[in-house]
């Protein structure tokens, strides 16, 4: 089982997410370079965090054309499993495999704190150690993480249950003094239809140790290595 790091010019969370696997979960764990087109055998890719290429333009604008997304997209398309996270979301968004965007956030200040999600889905990969409804404490830092739509979107969305986790309050309250940005009821995090790519605005990487006030990211990081194990390293992809 090999996890990969893609870094991007700008990365600034791809250090927490190779710590995290490499040292917290113990697996093996590898750097993709943005230039490079070998993904290097790895079962799962993480988008990091961060201001890839600057992000002029728009977030992930330009690294949606790194050499590494073509790769990544094609590992995709064959069932890989792929987890972006902040930025590494705007990526995803922007490559065409996720749906929706990111605007700016709805008070225009750029937000880093601790928040409460709610698990709406646990049929996945990502999810599937967690408990159906469960609230966990992971933070965000962004100014662009308002998650956007059009309405007969977002029905689709629903119907096949690709929203992953929701902002709400410490009892699983969703109003808007728990969101955040202003995303669109509330979502924080959203997959493709067949669950193989993961797109979240909060950092699980930041929320993998006691010491940094709460370790329910781990959970997530836990879910993926436990899936892999029971699907050959993911060589089964497309049997879930």
């Amino acid at each position: 089982m090999k996890f990969g790091v893609v870094v991007f010019p700008g990365s600034n969370c791809d250090y927490d997410c190779y710590y995290v696997l490499a040292n917290v979960m113990r697996v093996d764990t590898v750097w993709l370079w943005h230039q490079d087109h070998d993904l290097q055998g790895c079962d799962c890719v993480i988008l990091p965090g961060g201001f890839s290429y600057g992000d002029y333009l728009r977030t992930g604008a330009i690294a949606r054309f790194s050499p590494i997304m073509a790769s990544i997209r094609r590992f995709a398309q064959e069932g890989g499993l792929v987890l972006g996270i902040c930025n590494g979301f705007q990526i995803l968004l922007e490559s065409g495999l996720l749906p929706g965007a990111l605007l700016p956030n709805r008070d225009g200040r750029f937000v880093c704190r601790y928040t409460y999600l709610k698990v709406e889905n646990t049929d996945t990969p990502f999810t599937q150690l967690f408990s159906p409804g469960e609230i966990v404490r992971i933070p965000i830092a962004h100014h662009q993480g308002n998650f956007f739509m059009s309405s007969s979107e977002l029905e689709e969305l629903k119907r096949k249950k690709q929203i992953i986790f929701r902002y709400c309050g410490p009892h699983g309250e969703e109003n808007v003094r728990f969101n955040p940005n202003g995303s669109v009821e509330n979502i924080a995090g959203v997959t493709s239809p067949d669950f193989r790519v993961l797109g979240m605005m909060p950092h699980p990487e930041r929320a993998s140790e006691a010491l940094l006030g709460s370790e329910d990211g781990k959970k997530l990081f836990l879910s993926l290595i436990t899936w892999l194990k029971e699907n050959q390293g993911g060589r089964n992809r497309k049997n879930r």
